[in-house]
């Protein structure tokens, strides 16, 4: 369901573009609210960068500080008040270091949870999984567990395809040499753009950005659970779309 008319692209926005976006925001738009974010969501990395270069001790990651940088930037969005004049950057910035400070100061010598890339991985696994699979017949498990494959394949795909320009370090250079995997990759990009929206913005957010699912429902005022299902309706779509290309193939 369309919760208002579809803003400018995010990158394209303008001071001027974004201050008429405010009153959209606050009247509970979603497609502003999202352009809002992705607007911003670079600065919020920015923030995030900062404190992991001035940290002595590796005990948190890059993508960890993303993330409490994402959720300041998200309570900023809804705690914003244009009409009181303060430049939103300058308002967040706080917001947003308080909320990598507080992430910082709870985290333990000894970590206990997995790496974050490792936990966003483990919830496109549930996303993906078949529920039931220890009650089916053994042709339809291996079909559920061949689907759950090709699921968790694409996802490998979408985090290279999408984030091909992002700063990552443990990303192999040749990873997106030869022209089998560019055109897999533009295949990908072009099945992407078919989806529904609200597909496609969960796409988008959880493999370019690496928003982790909990932090898009409170973005989309949904729950994770709905998250969950949308994205793995996504996959799903992305999988009958890309099973008709004949250079899809995993490159990685």
């Amino acid at each position: 369901m369309n919760t208002g008319a579809k803003p400018a692209q995010p990158a394209e926005l303008d001071d001027h573009q974004e201050t008429a976006l405010w009153p959209q925001v606050r009247a509970g738009s979603t497609a502003a609210r999202e352009a809002m974010f992705e607007r911003h969501a670079a600065f919020a990395r920015h923030i995030a960068a900062r404190h992991y270069r001035d940290r002595t001790r590796g005990d948190l990651e890059l993508a960890e500080l993303r993330q409490l940088a994402y959720a300041g930037l998200l309570e900023s969005i809804d705690r914003f008040d244009p009409d009181r004049g303060v430049p939103f950057r300058g308002y967040a910035s706080r917001r947003i270091t308080g909320s990598v400070l507080d992430g910082i100061s709870h985290a333990s010598e000894v970590r206990e949870q997995v790496a974050s890339r490792s936990r966003l991985r483990a919830e496109r696994l549930r996303s993906l999984a078949p529920e039931t699979v220890d009650r089916m017949g053994s042709t339809d498990a291996l079909q559920a567990l061949a689907e759950l494959a090709t699921g968790l394949a694409i996802g490998f795909l979408l985090d290279g395809g999408l984030a091909a320009d992002e700063d990552t370090a443990d990303r192999a250079p040749s990873a997106y040499e030869g022209m089998a995997w560019k055109e897999t990759v533009q295949g990908l990009r072009d099945a992407l753009a078919d989806l529904p929206e609200r597909e496609e913005l969960i796409i988008r957010q959880h493999y370019l950005h690496g928003v982790a699912f909990d932090l898009i429902a409170q973005l989309l005022g949904l729950s994770k659970g709905r998250i969950s299902q949308l994205h793995r309706d996504a996959i799903g779509r992305l999988r009958r779309r890309l099973g008709s290309r004949p250079e899809f193939v995993l490159q990685r």
